[in-house]
Parts: C-alpha cells; structure tokens; sequence
C-alpha cells in the first residue's frame, strides 16, 4: 500500500494516470480531497467514481500521524505528542497570536545537532521525516482546531524536533506541496524555517524561495557557540557569516537571528556588545527568547533584569530586536520535553 500523502502534485497524477489508468484531472480533485478537504478516507470523496474510489482503497492509504498526548497551556498554547506509522513520536505545537495560530512543526524524529539545551538534541537523531509526516502535523492541527472551534492555522514555523536543513530534499518537495493554492495554501512569507545553518543547504534553500530562513545561532563568539552548541559549531562561525551576507534577500529582506538567552551563560552586556560586533552592520533583526527550563532544566533561566537590559543595549545600537513571550512553560512545550517526559513514564 502506497501512503498517498506523500506524493507531490506531480507524482500524484504520474499515479492516477499510469498505476490507476484514469484522466489527469482525478488528480487534482483527489489533490483537493486530501489537502483542502482534509479528507481521511477515499470513500467520502463523493465527486469521484466509486470505480476509482474502489482503486485507491486496494492501492493506497490515507495516514495521519495519530495523538498519543495532547496538553493545553494556561496561554492558548497546544502541545502534541503524535505517533508515526512506525511507532516514532515527534511533537508539534499550535501557538496562538493576534486572532490565529501559527504552528511549530517537526522535521526529523530526534536531533543530531546535540545542542546542550535542548531535550530533543539530547535525544540523539533517529531518522528524516517524510513529506506526508511532515505535513500530516498540519492535517491533525487544523482538524482539532476546527472541531473545537478555535481560530485558523495561518503560518508555520519549522522549529520543532530535527534540523530541517539536514532533511533539505524533503523540505523542499514540502514546502513546494504547501505553497499550492488547491491544496493548503501556505504562502512563503507565512513559513519560517529555523536552522543552525550549513552554507551550502542555506545557498540551495535561498534560491528556492519557498520561505523567510530564522538562524539558530544562540551565541555571539566561535568558542562559546561550540561549549553550547557543538555539532552547528562544527561550521565556523565566520563561515556561516559569510554565507548568510550571500542569502538572497528581498529589497527590505532581512535575515533573523534567534538567541536563547541563558542565565548565566550568553546573557551579559558583554556577550550583547559581542552581538553587536557580530552583527551590527548586518540586515538583520534578533529574537531573543528566554530560556524554558521545564522541570529538569539543563540551564539557569535568565533573570529579568538580564533580559530587558541585553534587549535594551541591541536596541541602542540600532538594531531590531523582538523579545520572544515563552509560550506553554506549564506544558513542557519547549522542544522535546513532552517527548522526554512521556518516555520517562
């Protein structure tokens, strides 16, 4: 049995016209069926002949990742536990923001990255994920969404478990998927994609054009990116530099930088003056995000006056800086923490 969810548009008809032996335009409505309609079964695809219908069922399968654990925060925030045909658990969560929800998604069933904070890293890595995995994180979104009346899944972020940039092929076959009006319509400016950056998955990702790039970097200096982050480290930070000034970018385009303030550790003036130097002739605006410790925290949270001082002192040197709210603390919804505490249980 085929999973019919992972077939772009184009292997799609490729399918309905060699294996099934039907006209090409029973590709795009059964495109429709499975994406727009989100449907779950071939037989409720009623503008199909049952004939065909009959084809698919003996072929080919509709598969959603299934809910293993679903946690809601006191702030809106959605936390999933989902598990794959496999047996694989990965997490995807629904953030609420402005009259919408912008979802986080997964890209890999654990990590190779081993970044020091994070659960998933962790982990270790177990294998890529597949575009009908992928994508089926947005299925079982906006189904629960809908069935329990709340606002509509309006951007993704690809900054959950795995480093999207280390499954490229796939991210770009799914991206691709996503952008079809006939299907779930997802523009490039409504997807982020997050990464810890390799400069030569960044020069391919930026001729795709399929979404705005958000660079885990986290730390303003070589020596101290690799204590925390080892294995990104691995490219050294000049490098990684020197291919981010080469990312095409829109005339008022600008390149994101994410960095997970922690206590104690890149949280300092000194470390904010090092960002400066780092990048303050650059086109760029920062996210600062203050780390979620959970319950078995790997750093110290940053204290408040740390936060708003580092973010007042990028300010004051002209450059863009969003302090990120951490959204669903209560729910463990930092990156494979739900995952890591239901393994441990």
């Amino acid at each position: 049995m085929i999973d019919i969810l992972d077939y772009n548009r184009e292997e799609l008809e490729n399918f309905v016209v060699n294996e099934l032996g039907e006209p090409k335009f029973r590709a795009a409505q059964l495109w429709q069926w499975l994406w727009k309609k989100m449907a779950r079964d071939f037989d409720s695809m009623t503008n199909l002949a049952k004939v065909l219908r009959g084809k698919l069922a003996e072929t080919a399968e509709i598969l959603w990742p299934e809910i293993e654990v679903v946690s809601t925060s006191k702030d809106g925030t959605i936390k999933f536990l989902l598990k794959l045909r496999d047996g694989a658990q990965i997490e995807t969560v629904l953030i609420p923001g402005d009259g919408r929800y912008t979802q986080c998604l997964s890209t890999q069933v654990g990590c190779a990255m081993g970044c020091t904070f994070c659960s998933t890293g962790q982990m270790g890595f177990e294998r890529n994920m597949t575009m009908s995995e992928i994508l089926g994180q947005i299925l079982v979104g906006r189904h629960y969404l809908s069935e329990h009346n709340l606002n509509e899944l309006k951007n993704v972020v690809f900054m959950g478990m795995g480093e999207p940039l280390m499954n490229l092929k796939t991210m770009l076959k799914t991206m691709r998927a996503m952008n079809d009006d006939n299907g779930l319509s997802f523009s490039p400016r409504r997807i982020t994609l997050s990464t810890v950056g390799f400069p030569k998955q960044l020069q391919t990702l930026g001729e795709s054009d399929l979404c705005f790039p958000a660079i885990s970097l986290h730390a303003p200096t070589q020596e101290l990116r690799a204590k925390i982050m080892p294995k990104a480290a691995e490219v050294h930070l000049d490098d990684l530099m020197a291919a981010l000034d080469r990312y095409p970018l829109k005339p008022r385009g600008r390149i994101t930088y994410e960095y997970l303030l922690l206590g104690g550790v890149n949280d300092s003036i000194e470390h904010a003056k090092q960002l400066v130097k780092l990048l303050g002739q650059r086109k760029c605006k920062v996210n600062l995000i203050a780390y979620n410790p959970g319950d078995k925290p790997l750093y110290k949270k940053p204290s408040e006056k740390d936060i708003l001082a580092f973010e007042k002192y990028l300010w004051s040197k002209n450059i863009t800086t969003i302090l990120r709210k951490s959204m669903g603390q209560d729910i463990q919804a930092a990156c494979g923490q739900l995952k890591a505490e239901n393994q441990k249980k």
